[in-house]
């Protein structure tokens, strides 16, 4: 019986955060579109605040904001009072989280950005608190039902501000032109880190390239592929640009008594798919994934200037 109290109970949890959160999409008006705007021309950061559960909640939005894009940071707003208005500057920008919006911890951060003139965004449920009236941009959304069965242990009202400022960041992200090679700059570390790398950093390059002219005979071209231990070799014409791929599948499909005597250009499959040497180790993967191919040659001008093999990813990646 405990078992079953317990699965309803987080069900009935999911249910309700899901149902609140499906109110959302009214908050998408014009106080959203000015928030984003405005957070958008910012000449200094973000500061994100606010107290209890919402401090928590803060200091994710403000992580997320500058993982992508838009220099945050989070302030709490009783340490607010005590020393760290001084974090904040004129440039810069509040974002203000607080379900009631009647905070008492957030009123010294309200009067110094009236007393500045610093903007102040807010989230809140409540569009006649404080703290909205003395925004520059009030979002508001509907007072939620809260998931704990007490209505009172803040849960879906969490859950809602979190959404909130995983939409504001994303508007922002996309508004900015923001890229995936910026991001990488921002998470050099960890499994993501390295899906950001650069097909340049780990390809091979130089005399590790495999490589025959398309007049070779395959008795050379079978020589170079197995001394360059990559599964394949490239089939270059006169000018150096790559024309062709020679890889096992293509010497098992095309064994005869005149093999060794045919040329390059004979056996290889034309017009392979290459990449570039911007292209992230990520890109990359994807590509020999769903092509269900092991090797891909780098190319600036269709001339061959790298190759990666499945392998060196997946060794990045463990």
């Amino acid at each position: 019986m405990k078992k079953i109290k317990i699965i309803n109970r987080a069900k009935k949890t999911l249910s309700t955060e899901i149902k609140e959160i499906q109110k959302l999409s009214k908050i998408f008006n014009d106080n959203f579109y000015k928030a984003v705007i405005l957070l958008s021309k910012i000449k200094g950061r973000v500061i994100v605040t606010g107290i209890g559960k919402s401090s928590h909640i803060g200091n994710k939005i403000a992580a997320t904001l500058s993982s992508t894009g838009t220099p945050s940071y989070f302030i709490h707003a009783t340490e607010a009072s005590h020393g760290d208005l001084g974090g904040i500057k004129k440039n810069d920008c509040i974002l203000a989280i607080s379900n009631s919006g009647e905070t008492s911890e957030l009123y010294n951060i309200i009067n110094y950005c009236k007393r500045f003139d610093i903007p102040l965004i807010s989230i809140s449920s409540n569009s006649k608190s404080l703290l909205n009236k003395n925004s520059t941009i009030g979002i508001v959304y509907k007072k939620p039902v809260e998931a704990c069965p007490l209505n009172l242990a803040p849960t879906s009202s969490t859950t809602i501000s979190l959404v909130i400022g995983d939409c504001i960041a994303m508007a922002l992200l996309e508004l900015k032109g923001f890229k995936s090679s910026q991001f990488k700059n921002f998470h050099p570390g960890g499994n993501l880190g390295k899906d950001l790398k650069k097909v340049s950093d780990i390809m091979h390059v130089g005399k590790s390239l495999p490589l025959v002219n398309e007049k070779d005979k395959m008795a050379k071209t079978l020589i170079i592929m197995t001394k360059k231990s990559l599964g394949c070799v490239g089939v270059t014409n006169r000018s150096k640009k790559l024309i062709g791929i020679i890889t096992d599948g293509d010497l098992r499909n095309s064994m005869n008594k005149n093999f060794l005597e045919q040329k390059a250009s004979e056996i290889m499959t034309v017009k392979p798919i290459t990449g570039n040497k911007n292209m992230l180790v990520g890109e990359a993967l994807n590509i020999l994934n769903s092509k269900k191919i092991t090797n891909l040659f780098i190319c600036e001008k269709n001339k061959p200037i790298g190759i990666i093999h499945v392998h060196d990813l997946l060794r990045l990646s463990s």
